[in-house]
């Protein structure tokens, strides 16, 4: 699949649920109403629709919610998909919040799956609990133990927010790499009506890598996992350290990924309003045609950026859809 821009998509990420048990404040409201039940895809659709991006080239799968895990036997999914690896599958992966992969590391890794995104960020019990509102750090910290401990590679990926968690970076740094981990800082996304707060947490990734570069020796390293994220290599720790920049470098130019929410809905663009339904020809007949179809016809306008900005004057956010229902 080539986009209007001859960008070829072989990334896809799905989500297999809005829900999840953590309400992260730059996230979702503290209050979040989610989809009904009936109105998501099942385990079965989902596979077939992931089926028929990989007949169309896509090379790598990322399971995400919500909180994926939280889905009722959800592992049925991982375990079909993961089949496919190595012959017309190259990765299938999984960004979770970590509170549930104490039980699932084991079978994620039986399944297939080598590369997991744990989202953390913070170490400190009480914050975690603040910025979750409620979250429990030592279930996140058990499963980052456990993913390890069954033989998955584990990326920390910590939302950088200003006056809350911009003092902990360097302390995250040593503890991740210390542990053979990388780690992603990432800018806050401008999605979702989550509250005015959140637009002055902003903080600026360049400001951020300046920092660290009056400590640190940061060299550019070309490794790339499919995704956003720009890295560096650390001289000091020997570990690598991602970069998503959404808001102060547009990383658009080289987008490969699309995105299919849990109902069934494909946006070409995270940062954009346009999308798809692919539930109805999803629905419509057995046979992929129209489903593939309506794949190649949102695939043909997918834009060349995003409109990701934040306007701090009116404390208004680009996109109204949060990141849960989008999916992560």
């Amino acid at each position: 699949m080539l986009d209007p821009f001859g960008r070829k998509i072989t990334y896809l990420r799905v989500s297999v649920t809005d829900r999840c048990d953590f309400r992260c404040v730059y996230c979702m409201p503290e209050h979040m109403t989610f989809l009904p039940r009936k109105d998501l895809l099942t385990l079965e659709e989902l596979e077939r629709l992931c089926r028929a991006f990989i007949h169309k080239g896509v090379e790598r799968l990322r399971i995400t919610g919500g909180e994926p895990l939280v889905r009722r036997d959800v592992m049925q999914l991982f375990e079909k998909l993961g089949d496919g690896i190595g012959r017309d599958l190259a990765e299938l992966t999984l960004t979770t919040n970590g509170s549930q992969l104490a039980r699932f590391a084991g079978p994620l890794h039986a399944a297939g799956v080598r590369r997991v995104n744990v989202s953390l960020d913070t170490r400190d019990a009480e914050k975690f609990r603040a910025i979750t509102r409620g979250g429990d750090l030592k279930k996140v910290l058990a499963g980052v133990d456990a993913a390890q401990s069954s033989g998955l590679s584990v990326k920390i990926n910590m939302v950088a927010l200003r006056d809350v968690n911009e003092d902990e970076i360097e302390d995250m740094l040593a503890w991740a790499h210390g542990r053979g981990m990388d780690l992603t800082l990432i800018e806050t996304m401008p999605l979702g009506e989550v509250d005015a707060e959140r637009v002055e947490q902003y903080l600026p990734l360049s400001l951020v890598r300046a920092r660290l570069a009056r400590k640190y020796t940061l060299a550019e390293d070309a490794f790339r996992t499919g995704g956003p994220a720009r890295y560096v290599r650390v001289a000091e720790t020997g570990g690598r350290l991602g970069f998503i920049t959404p808001l102060t470098h547009n990383f658009c130019e080289s987008c490969n990924r699309v995105r299919v929410s849990c109902t069934g809905t494909l946006y070409m663009c995270l940062g954009q309003n346009d999308s798809a339904d692919l539930r109805t020809p999803l629905r419509a007949s057995p046979n992929d045609a129209l489903l593939e179809q309506a794949i190649d016809e949102a695939v043909a306008r997918k834009p060349k950026g995003h409109d990701f900005v934040i306007d701090r004057r009116n404390k208004r956010l680009a996109v109204a859809r949060t990141m849960s229902l989008t999916g992560g």
